[in-house]
Parts: C-alpha cells; structure tokens; sequence
C-alpha cells in the first residue's frame, strides 16, 4: 500500500525529508495550506528555526488544523525544530513562542548549544531494520536497535518523558568525543502512539530507516 507524507514545506529541509520518504516507499507532497494538510496520511515538521515555524505556522493558517488533525490521530514526525513543536512544553524558548503539541514530553530548545557546535555521532536506535555495513552486506549489531548515524544541529533534547512516551534514543551515558558532557544520557529520540519525534537530521545523513520507521508507523 503506498501511502502519502506529507512535509511542511514553511521553512528547513524539505526536499531532503521528501527524498528520504520516497526512499522509504511513500509518496510525498508539500504542505502549505490546510486543504493540502487534509489531504496526507501522515507529515513531517521538518528542521529549521522553530519560533519562525511556528509564527508561519499561524500566518499560514495551519497551526489549528494541524492540532485538530494530530487529535484525531495523524502520524507526525518532527526532527529537530519539529520536535520542538510537536512537544507540550518548551524550556529556553521566545515568551511568545507556541508549539503544537502532542508529545508528552518536555523539550529544552538549543540544548547541545550553538550552530558552531554541530557534532555528528552514532547511536543505538531501537526499532530501526538492521543496516547493510557497507562492506559484505552483513547486517551491523546494534544495541537495543540498531546503530544510527546522527546529525545534531543546533539541536534540543528531551529533558523529561511522560509515563506514555517510548524513548528510541539516546547520548550514551559515557558520553563522545565532541559532545558536551552535559548531554550524556540525555534523550533524542522518542514515539507516543503515532507521533515520532528525533533530535537529529537523518534526512541529511543518507540512511533513510528513520524514515522507513515514520511510513511503518503511518501505515499504522
């Protein structure tokens, strides 16, 4: 069955979400408009800036009905920003800053610290299909998951998970050369029922079983 994702096509990677989609076996559209969000099976809040998001989020007349739509059991994926929207409480955000909600976690916006420190790592992710290693075709062992290359820009963290909130993901408790020490053991990937959400950007690190995950979930 192939199903249609939509990605809100406001601000961040939207092309490279659609690519990873395609990749995954669905068919992908952008989302502008609320006639266009009512039309997807599921959809994607993509990275970028999250204050700008959601201010066009509201210019562009969607941040209603895309609660509304969440409510009746839309599968969403947010990365990076769209984490932060999809979470029900920020920490470090705008005094005017929204989000859509959903996730029943509660998120600390630039957590890892500034755009100069970026740092990219591997993770055990569970839930994810076994990768090719690239050599002989044998899958790579993960842990608890398989391991996943992470891309943190600018990134959040999850700072507490309700009781309802599976944790995918996270810092290793000992922690990584480049990564603050701060951020060990902390949070970055996440699902409640049909809502995904990940700190990082596998839509720029060429493995698109992030993604195959979203289109299982949406296929629901």
């Amino acid at each position: 069955m192939t199903i249609t994702i939509g990605v809100l096509a406001l601000q961040g990677d939207v092309r490279e979400h659609r690519a990873a989609l395609e990749a995954a076996g669905a068919r992908t559209v952008g989302v502008r408009r609320p006639e266009e969000l009512a039309a997807v099976d599921g959809l994607v809040l993509p990275g970028g800036e999250s204050t700008t998001i959601d201010k066009l989020l509201r210019i562009f007349e969607l941040d209603e009905p895309l609660r509304a739509r969440i409510a009746e059991g839309l599968p969403v994926y947010g990365s990076c920003a769209g984490m932060i929207l999809l979470a029900d409480r920020i920490l470090g955000g705008t005094a005017d800053q929204r989000t859509i909600g959903g996730l029943d976690v509660t998120v600390r916006r630039n957590a890892f610290g500034r755009q100069v420190d970026s740092f990219e790592t591997d993770l055990a992710f569970a839930g994810l299909a076994p990768a090719d290693d690239g050599r002989d075709g044998a899958p790579r062992p993960g842990q608890d998951g398989d391991a996943v290359h992470a891309v943190f820009i600018r990134a959040p963290w999850v700072e507490e998970a309700g009781p309802g909130v599976e944790v995918l993901a996270r810092i290793p408790e000992h922690g990584a050369p480049g990564i603050p020490a701060a951020a060990a053991g902390r949070i970055v990937a996440v699902q409640q029922g049909s809502l995904l959400a990940t700190s990082f950007h596998p839509e720029i690190s060429g493995d698109a079983r992030v993604h195959e995950l979203f289109v299982r979930i949406a296929k629901g």
